[in-house]
Formats: C-alpha cells, sequence, structure tokens
C-alpha cells in the first residue's frame, strides 16, 4: 500500500460533495415521510445498494473471504448499522433534520473513545480529551435549551437521544471493524454485511412498527433512487476510494461538513427553526469532532508555529 497523498483541489472537491449529499439524506427522509417511513426508506436503500455493490463484486470476480473467527464481528456491524439508521429513522418523527445530523455526525467521539479501549495504536491525546469534553458540554447545551413549550421540548429531546444514540451505533461499527479481522477486507465487502443487516433488521422492524407503507409518487421514488443509488452505492464507494488514497486524518477533519450543510439544508428546503442555543451547542461539538479528527494535524502545526518563533 502507497503513501497516503495530501489534501488537493480535487479531493476537496470531492469531499464537500459527498458531505452536501450525506447531508441531504436527512432532508429528503423528512420531506416524504408521510408517503414513505424513514426507517422503510432507509431499509429499501439498503436493499439497493446491496444489490448493487454484489453485481459490482461479481463484475470485479471479488469472491466472499469471511473466514469463521469473522462471523460474529460481521453479523455484529450488520446489526449496528442497522441500529445507526433505525435511530435515526425514528428520530426523524420527531425532531429537525439539522438536528438530526448534527447528533449523527458525532459518530467519531464514540470511535475514538471505544478504539482508544480497543486498539493500543488508538490512545488518545490530551487535545483529543479535550475535543471529548467540549463535544459532551455541546451535546447538554443542545438538549436543555431546544423548544419554548414543554411539549416540544419533551419531543425534540426525545428524537435528539435516538439520533444521539445512532451516532453511538456508528461509532461502534467503526470499532468493530478495526478492532477485528474485517479490517483486512476489501471494504466493499464489509460495507455489503452492513447493507444486508440493515436491510433484513430495517424491514422486520418496519412491518412489526406498522411503517412498511409506500406512497409511490414522483417525489418518493426521485428520493429513493437519491438514497439507493447516490448514498447506499455511489457515496460509500467514494469514502472508501477516498480512503485509499488521501490521508484518513485529513479526510475526517473535513467531514465535519456535513452536520453543518444539515442544519443549513434543513433550514432551506425544510423551514426548520434554528434555536441559538442549538447553534452554541452544535458548534462546540463540530469543534470537538475537529479537535478529535485532527488533533495530530494540529499538534503539528504548533509545533512548526513555535519552532519559527
Amino acid at each position: 500500500m502507497g503513501t497516503r497523498k495530501s489534501m488537493d483541489f480535487f479531493a476537496f472537491s470531492l469531499m464537500v460533495g459527498f458531505c452536501l449529499v450525506m447531508a441531504f439524506q436527512q432532508v429528503l427522509l423528512k420531506a416524504v415521510a408521510t408517503d414513505l417511513a424513514p426507517v422503510f426508506q432507509i431499509a429499501l436503500r439498503s436493499g439497493i445498494g446491496a444489490v448493487l455493490i454484489g453485481m459490482l463484486m461479481i463484475y470485479n470476480r471479488q469472491g466472499m473471504r469471511l473466514s469463521a473467527e469473522n462471523r460474529i464481528p460481521a453479523m455484529t456491524i450488520g446489526t449496528l448499522f442497522a441500529l445507526e439508521y433505525l435511530m435515526l429513522g425514528e428520530a426523524l418523527n420527531y425532531t429537525s433534520a439539522g438536528h438530526a445530523a448534527v447528533f449523527l455526525y458525532t459518530s467519531p467521539i464514540f470511535a475514538a473513545i471505544g478504539l482508544h479501549w480497543k486498539v493500543a495504536g488508538e490512545r488518545m491525546s490530551a487535545l483529543q480529551w479535550l475535543g471529548i469534553i467540549m463535544a459532551f458540554i455541546g451535546i447538554v447545551i443542545s438538549f436543555l435549551g431546544q423548544g419554548e413549550t414543554q411539549e416540544i421540548n419533551s419531543d425534540v429531546l426525545w428524537g435528539d437521544f435516538l439520533a444521539l444514540c445512532g451516532g453511538a451505533a456508528w461509532g461502534l461499527t467503526t470499532v468493530v471493524v478495526r478492532s477485528t479481522g474485517l479490517s483486512n477486507l476489501p471494504a466493499k465487502e464489509t460495507l455489503l454485511y452492513q447493507l444486508v443487516g440493515a436491510f433484513i433488521i430495517l424491514v422486520a422492524w418496519a412491518i412489526y412498527a406498522d411503517q412498511a407503507y409506500f406512497n409511490p409518487t414522483t417525489d418518493v421514488l426521485l428520493s429513493l433512487a437519491f438514497h439507493g443509488v447516490i448514498v447506499a452505492f455511489l457515496s460509500f464507494l467514494l469514502w472508501f476510494w477516498l480512503l485509499t488514497q488521501y490521508k484518513a486524518s485529513q479526510l475526517g477533519t473535513l467531514s465535519f461538513l456535513t452536520p453543518l450543510f444539515g442544519v443549513l439544508l434543513g433550514a432551506w428546503f425544510l423551514g426548520e427553526t434554528i434555536e441559538a442555543s442549538f447553534v452554541m451547542g452544535a458548534g462546540l461539538i463540530i469543534t470537538g469532532i475537529i479537535l478529535v479528527n485532527a488533533s495530530s494535524l494540529i499538534a503539528k502545526f504548533f509545533r512548526k508555529t513555535l519552532k519559527q518563533a
């Protein structure tokens, strides 16, 4: 494996597009929720993505290399991936798309904590712990300052908590992949396990919760095509390709654009209100994520600045 390249304009442009797509998914899920429940739409898009990934693997003659010791981890990441999007789908029934985007993308915080304990080479620095503390304070501020009435407050609070749980499930998925033999498998294969797990579990949940309704309007079909082809297939493959070409720390730092885009797109397309307390809390959360993802770059910058002083 060659040395990863530093961020260039091409990678920057792709990352901005990737972040826009990932932020827009919450907006579209909520926009068509009355005709296609968010959880059921995520289940269907996971099925579409799994079929497309499977076809690509067959085309590339890529076999499945799942050994016996990796079967339980594979089932675990499939379950966690399903839980992540189950929490997101349910969260969008109670909170705004902007709120859901911010809390879902707390996943690097949970991943960093889990990897600190599970992987010897992933111990966190003091700067990263500062980022964890800042993000936690931001979560508390966002939770405590929402809504003007008790009814709105309780609904939004519950939805935000579900989105936060989705972020935790996403972070745990990263921990399982990095701390087991799954880390040695091709990215498409681990993605396939996650998509298949999400499809099976979320379809079952949608049927159980009476959310398996589908009204095939034009908006619904366009949303489903966007989620199945663009999000679950092309965007995930783009992300994995970027990770093979460019430095992960720099890519991770740019990913903080996703929750920012989520808040702005929610306000623009859905007319969602952006509360002052949420802006303050979200700012601390995003700053914390940056400190966790880019601590080595920040420390290197300050060391270089001090040497030049």
